[in-house]
């Protein structure tokens, strides 16, 4: 039970590192400005369910990908670790992709299918974050892992419907500090897939 809770904790802090609801609420603003209400919470609700499935399809059938592509444990997590890690070195380093730069586009319902769902909600470190939580585990754990994206999806929804009061509140400069937490957080993340795909390559050398 105790291993479920922590692992439930660790799933839970890393997919609320690599989302970023707090931070990406920023991006949901610029992409929707100009939008009326029933506009932006139809993006809103498009960009999480689309993300959450994109994100369930991963966790379900990554096995079968793996085996697809003969993709080998040990080389997903140190090729993953390497990808989690520069995702979070550039957030430490205040970068932005150009589609999180955007200030003005057209108010178009497909942004909740690009650049919102994919790459911003369930891009490919959300999706490698996902893989590594359910390779080698239990049913119990990949249906944690599913129930805990799901709720994260939840969070963001609301996050997102209230972003231009959060951002009232608290101001551009809280949200760019905590992006920078999650930034470190999403490293250190990083780093230890690295650490437990190295170990598994020499277990399967030894």
């Amino acid at each position: 039970m105790d291993n479920l809770i922590t692992f439930s904790i660790t799933v839970f802090t890393g997919f609320f590192a690599i989302t970023n609801p707090i931070s990406n609420m920023t991006v949901f603003l610029s992409l929707t400005q100009g939008a009326d209400e029933e506009t932006k919470r139809d993006i809103n609700k498009r960009a999480n369910f689309i993300a959450f499935i994109i994100v369930l399809v991963f966790v379900l059938l990554g096995k079968y990908i793996f085996e697809l592509f003969n993709i080998s444990i040990p080389a997903f997590k140190i090729t993953g670790g390497i990808l989690i890690f520069y995702i979070g070195f550039d957030m430490l380093q205040s970068k932005q992709s150009n589609i999180k730069s955007l200030k003005k586009v057209q108010i178009d319902e497909n942004i909740a299918v690009s650049p919102l769902a994919i790459p911003i909600l369930a891009g490919p470190g959300t999706i490698v974050t996902a893989m590594n939580f359910v390779s080698n585990v239990k049913p119990i754990q990949v249906f944690l892992v599913i129930a805990i994206f799901g709720s994260m999806s939840l969070i963001t929804y609301v996050t997102f419907r209230l972003s231009k009061y959060i951002v009232k509140l608290v101001g551009y400069n809280v949200i760019a500090v905590i992006g920078k937490i999650m930034g470190l957080i999403i490293a250190i993340i990083g780093t230890g897939m690295i650490i437990e795909g190295i170990k598994l390559s020499f277990n399967l050398l030894a």
